[in-house]
């Protein structure tokens, strides 16, 4: 939902009534994941996307139905349906999807305050499908239909119940106060990092890369001369600093990308050697295989395991036959996207696999 929020509010500045559909969920083949979603306005403006295209102009119909009569709703499109041919959708997937009308104080409330996790109510015994609760630190916004319901998910998200994909959940039993209700709950992150090591005519256009990945990029040199904010004017942040010193006081989770561009082994050893006992989803390091053979040599005389040393991508990339520094950036993140889904970055074509996995 914040995805859209800045053009959603813009839309309800000017007076125009906003409906938002959520994928929720999904079986077999889909072109996007739950959580993706599409806001339709009173007036037809349209913005993001659920399907790719394939259930779009179906869901204009039901939003602007939802907005007529001011009532949300879960609506599913499969193969097997009569519709699913009419909508467009061939990829051989079922996708439900709730359709809501939003209340533009929620949103309003929603500008100045990241929540933790937004949830929705998919159904409910007493109260109507599309109420939202946001769960911020210490505060809620919002309801879900009883705060009794409000307070057993605030609670139980607080106390460690971790949310790391969107997904649709149960809570509550029989005879409750909230009976039982049906949610999508989804987690709001912070963008991940990316931290490119080597100020260098490939590093602009990673940054480039990285921020159309949805990261947030850092680009981290030891030379004052080469990372400048004017080198790198589309980088979150610029910093003057040894590589593996930065490193070590960086905020590193298991989405952060790592990746050296620097070839030069003063910097490189030891920030590879920091790099591979940190929770990084990617470490990835520029060198033509000479290079990187003789850096796992004083890498493993540094101290690094086999395991260690094993989670290095290098070469770095995918092999696409890159020589622009564009054309590499799009190797290395080729190789982030296939290893987070656990993908080899082969070709399609000729392929027998299942496009996407099942959720």
């Amino acid at each position: 939902m914040l995805e859209l929020l800045d053009t959603v509010r813009a839309w309800q500045r000017d007076g125009r009534p906003v409906a938002l559909a959520t994928l929720v969920s999904v079986q077999h083949s889909a072109p996007r994941d739950p959580g993706a979603v599409f806001a339709v306005s009173g007036d037809g403006r349209l913005a993001g996307s659920i399907s790719g295209g394939c259930v779009e102009a179906a869901l204009v119909d039901e939003a602007q139905a939802v907005l007529r009569d001011g009532r949300a709703r879960v609506v599913s499109y499969g193969l097997s349906d009569s519709e699913a041919q009419a909508v467009g959708l061939t990829c051989g997937g079922t996708l439900r999807i709730a359709v809501e009308p939003l209340d533009p104080a929620f949103c309003q409330a929603l500008e100045d305050r990241v929540p933790n996790v937004l949830a929705l109510a998919l159904r409910l015994d007493e109260a109507g499908v599309g109420r939202r609760l946001a769960v911020f630190k210490e505060t809620t916004l919002g309801t879900l239909g009883s705060a009794a319901l409000d307070h057993a998910l605030a609670t139980e998200i607080r106390e460690g119940g971790a949310v790391l994909e969107p997904h649709v959940r149960m809570l509550g039993k029989r005879g409750e106060p909230h009976g039982d209700v049906e949610l999508f709950v989804d987690r709001v992150a912070v963008p991940p990092e990316m931290y490119v090591f080597g100020a260098i005519d490939y590093a602009d256009a990673m940054v480039r890369m990285g921020q159309f990945l949805g990261y947030r990029v850092t680009v981290i040199d030891a030379r004052p001369a080469f990372a400048t904010a004017e080198r790198f004017p589309g980088a979150d942040r610029v910093a003057v600093a040894w590589p593996h010193e930065f490193l070590a006081g960086a905020r590193v989770d298991e989405r952060t990308a790592i990746i050296a561009l620097t070839h030069d082994e003063k910097f490189d050893i030891p920030l590879l050697l920091e790099a591979i006992r940190t929770k990084a989803g990617y470490i990835g390091a520029m060198g033509s295989r000479n290079t990187h053979a003789a850096r796992i040599d004083r890498l493993g005389a540094a101290g690094a395991t086999d395991a260690e040393l094993a989670r290095l991508n290098a070469p770095i990339g995918l092999d696409l036959g890159a020589r622009t520094p564009e054309e590499t950036a799009l190797a290395i993140a080729a190789e982030i996207v296939a290893l987070r889904h656990g993908r080899s970055g082969g070709r399609l074509t000729g392929g027998t696999g299942r496009l996407r996995g099942t959720v």
